[in-house]
């Protein structure tokens, strides 16, 4: 195995600019904390962080940054935080994805980024650091703005200038939340994308958004015809614009007769020259269901 663990992005200069305040390193955490250089941290002394939004690890692109860490060593710290100002425990704040890939690269040490930080510095540490470093999924983003609004009480404007991201963006992500967990799950699964999510957020009801949603899915909808279906959905041809057609007296006749003899009601519609049409038999159960058809199988 390639020996990594006192490595820190073996020429960095070639790869990443200003690489230089990568390399700074501290000579104790103390000196880290301080002065905002990077430490060198036994990973068994690193617990996980119970903030971390991202609830899913692509195991295969863990071996893939495993083995890129093995060639080139850690090219980004990770963060962590001292747990009673000790040398001896510290708790990631960001970067798990890097500390797990250097687990199965098998380093013992990772370069990290030291803080002290109480709870809830911790918490806003944790989910704005994810927001800005990690390929997290749209869903997982959203969970993320719910929890920096709810757990941080941050506005939506604070969200904005700490993450970088629009005002409408983040409404946008955070409307996501709304959708049913099916639709959810889709997104996390990569099923749709951002952009037909956002369309079917934008149908009021969540019988249609199912709807939407499995039809994207087996028709495979782009997003812009996924948009033209949810229009017509939202704005269907109203039954006053279309022309009313009359029944004639005899077809009147005969969608009575045959409600009389289903007990049921009947309906026909004529096309617009009145000649070709249909007839509707409604019924509310299988059991009038099965009257009907019995009853048009002793006509017969």
């Amino acid at each position: 195995m390639t020996k990594t663990n006192n490595r820190l992005g073996k020429g960095l200069g070639a790869l990443i600019p200003d690489a230089d305040m990568y390399s700074k390193k501290a000579k104790t955490v103390e000196e880290a904390v301080k002065t905002g250089a990077i430490a060198e941290i036994e990973i068994e002394k690193i617990e996980t962080n119970p903030y971390q939004p991202r609830a899913v690890f692509d195991e295969e692109a863990l071996k893939e940054l495993a083995q890129s860490i093995q060639e080139l060593g850690i090219i980004q710290p990770i963060t962590v935080r001292r747990l009673d100002n000790s040398d001896e425990k510290f708790q990631l704040i960001s970067g798990e994805r890097r500390l797990r890939a250097a687990k199965l690269a098998g380093l013992k040490k990772i370069p990290a980024f030291v803080r002290d930080a109480n709870d809830q510095e911790m918490l806003e540490f944790a989910l704005v650091e994810n927001i800005q470093r990690e390929n997290l999924n749209s869903i997982e983003i959203a969970i993320t703005f719910q929890r920096l609004i709810d757990e941080c009480e941050l506005t939506q404007e604070q969200l904005s200038e700490r993450t970088g991201k629009g005002r409408s963006s983040i409404a946008n992500y955070l409307r996501l939340l709304k959708l049913p967990a099916e639709i959810q799950a889709g997104v996390r699964a990569n099923r749709i994308t951002m952009g037909h999510a956002k369309v079917l957020a934008s149908i009021p009801d969540k019988h249609n958004q199912l709807n939407v949603f499995y039809k994207i899915l087996s028709a495979g909808l782009s997003v812009k015809k996924t948009s033209e279906l949810v229009d017509s959905i939202l704005h269907p041809t109203e039954e006053k614009d279309r022309p009313k057609i009359t029944l004639p007296t005899d077809f009147v006749n005969y969608k009575n007769e045959i409600a009389r003899k289903l007990k049921t009601k009947v309906d026909i519609k004529l096309d617009k020259k009145g000649k070709k049409g249909k007839l509707i038999i409604n019924f509310d159960d299988k059991d009038l269901l099965r009257k009907i058809i019995n009853a048009i199988e002793e006509e017969d």
